[in-house]
């Protein structure tokens, strides 16, 4: 008798740290979904804007786009991160005073600057032909890009956009590097207790994140698969 209720002691303590665990891995998700869905409200307009400067035929705003895009693509995000957060207030004495807005300000830097050359190559792949046929046809550029390059452009970079994108989800779980509270933060909390399954109970919740992404640019992917080349 002593030893069953023993048991059912010991599988109760164990429901209620899983219990516990899982609500503060969840709080930690909010985190990462949270800058997850803001770096991309931010970062998809902004990296079209980058993209119309590195094709600018104005050379000082062409070189200098594709300058801040080879730099940024070739730092780490970590290094940014860093960067963001402490050199306002090294230097100009005007210290980050929200890290989220830190960790957004350099996602969105980051992201933008890859989606920038995702734009460029998908507007750079549609034949001149295209471009020609419609300036005889007395077309504006504004109508020439919106009215025949576009739907193009989009079905030719949902492949390579949906791959970032999906790196964005587990890219948000470096915030942690300057202390935002997302999910690995949390389950580090955990292990300083000795408790170390959390870390790898972080990989559920990524995969069910990262699986919906995919499901869901599978079927845009379809639908825009209208014809072939």
């Amino acid at each position: 008798m002593t030893e069953i209720l023993l048991n059912a002691a010991q599988g109760g303590v164990m429901n209620g740290e899983f219990t516990e665990v899982s609500i503060s891995l969840l709080e930690g998700l909010w985190e990462n979904i949270r800058l997850f869905f803001s770096t991309l409200l931010f970062a998809l307009p902004l990296g079209l804007v980058i993209t119309f400067g590195s094709m600018s035929k104005f050379r000082p705003v062409k070189y200098l786009t594709r300058m801040f895009v080879w730099v940024i693509r070739g730092t780490p995000l970590m290094l940014q991160l860093f960067v963001v957060f402490y050199v306002p207030g090294l230097v100009f004495n005007i210290p980050m005073q929200d890290r989220m807005t830190a960790a957004l300000i350099a996602f969105v830097i980051n992201y933008s600057a890859y989606f920038s050359e995702i734009y460029r190559g998908g507007i750079e792949s549609i034949p001149k032909g295209q471009y020609e046929a419609c300036q005889v046809l007395g077309m504006t550029k504004a109508q020439t890009f919106f009215k025949v390059v576009l739907m193009q452009v989009v079905k030719r970079v949902v492949p390579p956009m949906s791959n970032e994108i999906i790196t964005l989800v587990k890219d948000t779980s470096l915030a942690r590097v300057i202390a935002v509270s997302e999910i690995l933060m949390a389950a580090e909390r955990f292990s300083r207790k000795g408790v170390i399954w959390p870390l790898f109970y972080t990989a559920v919740y990524f995969l069910v994140f990262c699986g919906g992404l995919t499901l869901i640019f599978g079927y845009v992917e379809k639908k825009l698969d209208y014809y072939k080349g």
